[in-house]
This record gives C-alpha cells, structure tokens and sequence, in this order.
C-alpha cells in the first residue's frame, strides 16, 4: 500500500503519508486565521462566520495536527497544535469549559494527547479538571446513571458525551491509575453497549431521553457514534486483552459501513431526518475514519482467525473510501461532504477536519500498529 503504481503516461498517485501531509498544508492555507495556529470556520471565509468560534471542531484540529506529529516525526505540527489548544483557551475568555460534556470531553481527549507527545504537565492537569467538571456536573440519575449532553440537558444521555467521556476516562486512568476513572470509563461503556447500541446490528443510537419521555433516538444515525463505540471498545481491550471487545467493534464497524455507506463512502447519515451539509455533521465521519484505522490496523484483531477477514474488510473499505476521496480532494485540497462530489461555494471547516483525519487514518494503516489515536 504505497500508492498507485502508473502506468507508462499515467500520472502517479501520492503515496498516503504524502496525501496526507498535502492535506495538512491544504487546511493551513485555506483555513488559516490572523494568529498562528488559528483557523476559520470557512473557505473562503463568509462574513457570517468570521466572528465563530467552534470549540469541539477545534478541539478536532488540535488531534489533526498531531496525527500529523505522530506521523511524520516534524516538530511543526507539534508546535501548530499547542497554538491550536492555546487559541481555544484564549477564544473560550481564557476557560477551559463550556456548557457542552461532550465538547469538553474531546478537548480533554486532545489535552491528554499533548501531554503524551510533549511531557508536559500542564495539560495532563487541563484533561483532569475538564474530566473533574464533566463528572461533577454532567453525571446525573434521573432517568439513568450516564453523563447528559449539557449542562441545561442533563438528562439527556447520548453517544456523542458518553462515548467520548469514556474515552478521556480511559486514557486518564492508564495514566493516573485513579479507581473512579476506571469506573467511568467502564460505565460509558456499559451504557452504550446496554441502552444505545441495537443487540442485532451493533449500530448505536444516537441517545436517550432527549425529549423527557424515555424516548430512544434510533432513527437518528451518526457515524461518529459508531466511531466513538469503535474508541470506547479498543480502550476496554487494551485494559483488559478480552477479545469480544474486538468482536464488538468489528460488528459494529461494519455495520456502519453497510447502513450509512451503500455507495462506497458515508453519504447515507442520518437517513430519517433531515440535515445540512457542514456545520457539526462535516465532521462526524472523520471521527468514524480516527477509530476504525486503529481497529483495523490493531494487531489482535489481525491475528485471529474469527476477526482477521472482518479486520481485512474495514481496512478495504477506508483505503477505497479514501481512495475515493482524493479524486474530488486533490485539485483544490477542499473537501466536499459527499466525497464523490468536487466541492462547490464555500467549505466548512468541519468538513475538511473530516477529510484530513481520513487521509491521517489512510496513513496510519502504512505505519506498523500503535497505540489508538
């Protein structure tokens, strides 16, 4: 897997880790603020949206930039992510927090990743206060014990939070060893497994209670909630070396590709009810694309028989999507939300942060297994 091969006369394709490195460049030049490490919410930018600020998609930006890191070993990126994180703060009146658990939780995500590529301090001690505030405020109850959406919705428990909550809890606990992280990040779990996700399919629910009634959200499908339980799942499996987290994943996995990605690329999200390009869908499938890279590549998942053709079918389905990709990406380096299309009128930055993860997951099945991103 370094690329297409040309043929005489033929045009050579970049190989992934290049791809990927031209889409990095592609979301500087396009998306790039007045402050290093800034970046618009469109492009080209719209007076509506100059005054914007998106804390979750920049939260997302700062995991871009150190794919990018961890990829290529370059110090800029490193460098472009810690102004990303800091800018956040900055726009934020210099907080940490919003109104928003799941917000915080990928924010707490990306802090934890910082600490790991830089060693330093401070931002393990961000990702505990965001993990602190989130379990302290958004842990409630009422209808049943999981994290709510936010703080003027706590009883609304959806994958979006708790998927993410489950996440940082995780990694927080592997590197503190702290019992109450370790009990949410196996309650996430738990909550996705037992209340959203469909013991038939393996697709999950979008939530629960959003409407005070109990009501399940099932008709509203997301491809970053198949993503996060995707996250949620090889966590547990490094904790624990159980294989039917693996199995679990890999249903799921594919099932998402089945429901939301008839044509060859996720197209179909959210198939009961109507959306708008951009905005917060843009960037769904990207997180989809972060999780199921590190399934597929995730060398227990390779080794045994039961799971290595599915491991094989995934991986298939994110070089052929990102293959896909490229074709409609690679003339301007703007992405559209229907990756089939050549992207017209003005891009969403959460729709390139999707393009980039996918290109940065196409790289990383290049690379020998790692820790999952």
């Amino acid at each position: 897997m370094n690329g297409d091969r040309a043929m005489p006369g033929e045009k050579a394709h970049p190989a992934p880790a290049d791809r990927a490195d031209l889409a990095q460049h592609g979301l500087t030049r396009h998306f790039g603020g007045l402050v290093h490490g800034s970046l618009r919410s469109s492009a080209p930018p719209r007076l509506s949206d100059l005054g914007t600020f998106n804390y979750w998609w920049l939260a997302h930006a700062v995991e871009v930039r150190l794919d990018a890191y961890e990829r290529s070993g370059c110090p800029g990126w490193l460098h472009l992510a810690e102004k990303t994180y800091t800018g956040i703060r900055r726009r934020n009146r210099g907080s940490l927090f919003n109104d928003y658990f799941d917000d915080m939780s990928w924010l707490a995500i990306a802090a934890v990743r910082l600490f790991d590529a830089t060693h330093k301090a401070r931002y393990l001690a961000d990702a505990e206060a965001l993990w602190r505030h989130i379990m302290s405020r958004g842990f409630s109850t009422d209808h049943i014990a999981a994290i709510g959406w936010r703080r003027q919705q706590r009883h609304y428990a959806n994958a979006p939070t708790n998927g993410a909550f489950g996440i940082v809890s995780a990694r927080l606990f592997e590197r503190t060893g702290s019992k109450a992280q370790l009990a949410f990040a196996e309650s996430s779990l738990a909550f996705l497994d037992t209340v959203l996700r469909d013991p038939e399919s393996g697709f999950l629910a979008d939530g629960l209670n959003r409407t005070g009634d109990g009501t399940l959200d099932a008709d509203w499908r997301f491809s970053y909630n198949q993503g996060l339980y995707l996250g949620v799942q090889l966590e547990a499996f490094a904790r624990t070396s159980d294989r039917c987290h693996l199995e679990a994943a890999l249903r799921t996995a594919l099932s998402t590709i089945a429901l939301l990605a008839p044509a060859g690329v996720i197209t179909a999200e959210n198939v009961n009810r109507s959306a708008r390009g951009g905005a917060d869908i843009g960037l769904f499938k990207g997180i989809f694309y972060r999780y199921a890279s590190d399934l597929a590549r995730h060398p227990a998942a390779r080794a045994d028989p039961a799971s290595a053709d599915h491991a094989r079918s995934l991986e298939s389905f994110v070089i052929d999507s990102t293959d896909q990709l490229w074709q409609t990406f690679e003339p301007s380096l703007l992405a559209a939300d229907d990756w089939r299309l050549f992207p017209t009128g003005s891009a969403a930055l959460s729709t390139e942060l999707s393009a980039v993860m996918a290109l940065e997951a196409r790289a990383r099945l290049e690379q020998a297994p790692a820790t999952p991103h």
